[in-house]
């Protein structure tokens, strides 16, 4: 574990090789999901013709999937010891399943193939983040995080950059997704996706377990109060908090063309990118329950600007600030976490922080889509209804993480 003097300020290039090398492998990753993720809501909607309240079901199924993997490749990790070799499997997963969007043509393979994705996702992630823990110090801790955040964010931007030059090829300005156009992206994502891979197989390492480590029991006990609360106040964030996909159906409800809507996501992945590293140092400074407030006061605003936006230009300007919700909060989140628990199970703990994101991650999409356009006969309340209903429980989140949320002892999490 790199160690940090207390009277220097840690810098990036003080953090260890496993922080690297991680961050290059969430890099690659994002570059392959990000340009075919952003659009799948696209291909689904024009050129499958699947409603709304379906890519809500279809999104929400995808992270409930893996939900029950997150925790339990969390704790299969403090068992062994041992966090790469689980991550491995979970980014090879998610890169071997990606060819079959390309032959996709029906929202059930397609579902089929974005929750196998997902599986993988629940495989890797708790190993991960608590691998990224485990090679730092509690004083480098929120810039480890951010700086994993940003590398993975700087992914996400230039996979998008790549396939607004493959749309722009294509099809220009048009308003709709073409399914040669979206086969195209898919091709080109299968690279970078096993260059993530070698990346975590090449680059990382375990951090050696001092003593025998006990197997951990799936018990909020014995990780304490103040993470069992900050697991309901964050349950109530995610309520509200549906797929982004709907923020890129809403855009082109307004009339952002397919271009137009790749060049917004570039923008917010680029703020978000920028954000991320600075804003996860601050929160070793000043602690991560004030960024995530902050944070997620910005999500409720933009939720209310989306629900309120009669323009383009407004959902242009609305989904570039959207980047500072993620910057301030997500890497901010996920240190939090490791402040909270002892250092025996914190794969645990990233394993039920996820798994309970990732359960109602179902409920909170298939909400969004029922209000939006109904069920059955009933039509919904239209596309406003979703950003009121997620912008009023951040709100609500804000309040109880400012007034409810024990004070702790740990760096950072005051």
């Amino acid at each position: 574990m790199t160690k940090t003097k207390s009277n220097d300020k840690p810098g990036i290039r003080q953090l260890p090789r496993n922080v690297w090398a991680v961050g290059l492998t969430s890099f690659f990753m994002d570059v392959s999901s990000e340009m075919v993720l952003n659009i799948l809501p696209l291909f689904l909607a024009n050129v499958l013709g699947v409603k709304t309240n379906v890519i809500g079901l279809i999104e929400g199924i995808a992270e409930a999937t893996a939900s029950i993997l997150k925790l339990f490749s969390g704790w299969l990790s403090d068992k062994v010891g041992g966090r790469k070799w689980l991550a491995v499997t979970g980014y090879g997963l998610s890169a071997l399943v990606k060819p079959f969007f390309y032959i996709a043509g029906s929202w059930g393979l397609v579902a089929g193939v974005r929750w196998a994705d997902r599986v993988g996702k629940g495989i890797r992630t708790a190993p991960r983040d608590a691998l990224v823990a485990d090679s730092v110090t509690a004083e480098t801790r929120g810039l480890a995080f951010g700086f994993h955040r940003a590398m993975d964010t700087a992914g996400a931007l230039t996979g998008i950059l790549i396939a607004v030059g493959v749309v722009w090829l294509a099809q220009r300005d048009t308003l709709s997704l073409s399914r040669p156009t979206f086969q195209s992206v898919v091709l080109i994502s299968l690279l970078p996706a096993l260059l993530a891979v070698l990346s975590l197989i090449l680059g990382a390492k375990d951090v050696a377990v001092k003593g025998q480590r006990a197997a951990p029991k799936f018990s909020l006990r014995s990780m304490g109060k103040p993470f069992g609360v900050f697991l309901v106040i964050v349950s109530i964030f995610t309520l509200g908090n549906s797929s982004d996909a709907f923020l890129v159906l809403r855009a082109q409800n307004l009339g952002v063309s397919v271009i137009g809507i790749l060049l917004m996501l570039a923008m917010f992945n680029l703020i978000y990118s920028l954000i991320s590293t600075p804003a996860g140092s601050l929160s070793d400074r000043v602690g991560r329950r004030r960024l995530i407030i902050g944070g997620w006061l910005v999500y409720a605003a933009i939720y209310f600007g989306f629900a309120l936006a009669q323009s383009a230009w407004q959902v242009w300007l609305l989904y570039v600030a959207y980047g500072l919700y993620y910057g301030m909060a997500y890497g901010s989140a996920n240190a939090l976490v490791a402040d909270l628990v002892p250092d025996t199970l914190r794969g645990t703990a990233y394993g039920t922080y996820n798994a309970v994101i990732g359960l109602l991650a179902f409920p909170s999409s298939l909400i969004a889509g029922i209000l939006w356009e109904g069920a059955g006969a009933w039509g919904g309340f239209g596309p406003s209804a979703p950003f009121l209903f997620g912008g009023s429980l951040a709100l609500l989140a804000s309040l109880l993480m400012a007034f409810w949320m024990p004070k702790t002892s740990a760096r950072g999490a005051a």
